[in-house]
This record gives structure tokens, C-alpha cells and sequence, in this order.
């Protein structure tokens, strides 16, 4: 258990310390008590430990300033903290919460199913011995969507590869200054097309391949490529920026091609 969910008084004292360095210098112990749960005399003794343990310093009346030290344990608290929190949504409520999987065979409800990730979707199949389990919620079919909770281990799935390729606008061009031949070459072997701008989007079409998504393609791209899928993003000049910082927040990896 963190320090600060211990009792209710340590985590009172975390609170107001963490209200003292939101407000200050000039601090109003009663907006801090109203914002709390306590009364207005209890967060001045509250004040008067944080000042006495080194943690707050009062420049004068109303008002404080939390210290070096103060600041210090507030960082490695709020740390323990974000970690029981983590512990709790992943560990203990990961493993309660239910997800749809679709059922490789057969399955009954409490059976204990094998999790895996095929073409980027989640599949369960009914054995017990891979890396990953979850027991089965509902009955399903072959081909059919299943519930799943009680997950243990760790699904094993490589990231995909993502392969941006420019095309120029119609300033330098547009479609007709890229060879089909590169545009096929770039989107053959990939599981997922997708193309943005106009003339990325005419480029796929004339080399004969119909993008699967033409919006929101940064965001789609890496979402697939976190799912195991190899694929390529074809885009004008102009928006290549947009789909390569989509990938760079996702932490997704990308090669681009110049057309």
C-alpha cells in the first residue's frame, strides 16, 4: 500500500501539501479546507507539521511556499502513487475487465482460451498452454465473437513496419510525377494501404491499388502497425508531416520513401 492511502490523515496531509503548491504564495486556508473535506482549523495544523517537518516555509501571513524537500516528496509520492494506480488499472482491473475476441473454434463459456493477435484483430482458441489465457465469458461458434476476462501472460505480437511514401503535390507535378511502378512496389507486400491527399490518393488508384483508409490516416497507420500489421502510407508532400508525428507520438517506427 502507498504511504499516503495508509490512513486518511496522511492522505489529508498529501492533499493540502498539493494545495499549498497549486495556490501559493498567498494561500486561503479555507478554499484549501473546502477543497479538501476539512475544517479551516484542522488544515492550520496541518500547515504547521508541514512547516515544522522542513516540507513548507511561511513567508508571512497567508503566506507559504513549499520547499526543495517539499517538492522533492511530493514528486517521489505522486511517483508511488501513479504506480499503485497503474497496478491497479492494469494488474486488478485489467485482469477483471471483459474484451471481445473472435473464437478460432468452438468455444464454451469457462473455457480457458489461448489469446492471439492474426491481421492486427484479437482471437481466442480453446487451450490452455499459450503465453497468453483468459477464460471464455460466452458460448461462440467458429468465426464468432467471444467474451474473454481473467487474462494472464502476455500476448506476444511484433510491431509492424510502416513505410511512408511521398508523393508531390500538384505544385511539382502531383500524381504524374511518380512512376506506378514505385507506388506498387512501396504498397504490394503491405497488409494495409492507406493514402492522404488527393494526389497520393490518385497516385494508389493509377498503380492500381485502392487505398483501405484515405482519413485520419496517421492515427489509423499506427494504430495498425501497435497491432502487428505491416503497412504503407502513401501522402502528398503537404501531409506527410501529419501521418510522421501521428507515428513519433505512438512510438511507432517508419522508413520513408521519396517518390
Amino acid at each position: 500500500m502507498v504511504d499516503v492511502l495508509d490512513t486518511k490523515r496522511a492522505a489529508t496531509r498529501f492533499r493540502i501539501l498539493v494545495q499549498i503548491a497549486e495556490r501559493q504564495p498567498a494561500v486561503s486556508q479555507g478554499e484549501i479546507a473546502e477543497e479538501v473535506g476539512v475544517t479551516s482549523q484542522a488544515v492550520s495544523e496541518y500547515i504547521r507539521e508541514l512547516v515544522d517537518d522542513g516540507l513548507v516555509e511561511m513567508e508571512g501571513r497567508s503566506r507559504y511556499r513549499v520547499t526543495r524537500e517539499g517538492v522533492d516528496w511530493l514528486f517521489r509520492t505522486a511517483d508511488d502513487v501513479r504506480r499503485f494506480a497503474d497496478h491497479v488499472t492494469g494488474d486488478v482491473l485489467g485482469a477483471m475487465s471483459e474484451d471481445a475476441y473472435i473464437a478460432t473454434d468452438d468455444i464454451e463459456e469457462g473455457d480457458t482460451v489461448t489469446l492471439t493477435v492474426e491481421d492486427g484483430l484479437l482471437h481466442a482458441t480453446p487451450e490452455s498452454d499459450g503465453p497468453a489465457t483468459g477464460i471464455a465469458t460466452t458460448d461462440a461458434e467458429a468465426g464468432t465473437d467471444v467474451g474473454v476476462t481473467s487474462f494472464e501472460g502476455v500476448m506476444e505480437l511484433e510491431p509492424g513496419s510502416v513505410t511512408v511514401l511521398q508523393v508531390p503535390s500538384i505544385r511539382t507535378g502531383g500524381s504524374r510525377a511518380i512512376a506506378d511502378e514505385t507506388v506498387t512496389n512501396a504498397c504490394d507486400e503491405a497488409d494495409l494501404v492507406a493514402a492522404t491527399g488527393v494526389e497520393a490518393i490518385v497516385a494508389c488508384r493509377q498503380a492500381g491499388t485502392d487505398p483501405a483508409v484515405t482519413f485520419a490516416v496517421g492515427e489509423v497507420v499506427a494504430d495498425a502497425a501497435n497491432h502487428g500489421l505491416s503497412v504503407t502510407a502513401v501522402a502528398t508532400t503537404d501531409a506527410v508531416g501529419r501521418v510522421t508525428d501521428a507515428l513519433r507520438d505512438a512510438d511507432v517506427s517508419y522508413e520513408v520513401l521519396e517518390g
